[in-house]
């Protein structure tokens, strides 16, 4: 399946991929991310069931504070 992931053309090996299995194919470990399909927001609780399909465009965010 091909999909933007962060504004980069990726092309992956499943058909549809839910957030949590993207998350652990790309290596993505920090704990505060902002997950977006198609630039709807994807609540944390959502990740194990949202899907991810071919031509979706995702944007995965770190948040990160600071003073």
């Amino acid at each position: 399946m091909k999909i933007t992931l962060n504004n980069n053309p990726e092309t992956l090996d499943s058909d549809k991929l839910t957030v949590s299995e993207l998350l652990k194919v790309k290596n993505y470990t920090f704990k505060m991310l902002i997950i977006k399909i198609n630039g709807k927001l994807i609540m944390k609780g959502d990740y194990d069931s949202a899907l991810i399909g071919n031509g979706d465009d995702v944007q995965v965010l770190h948040l990160i504070s600071g003073g």
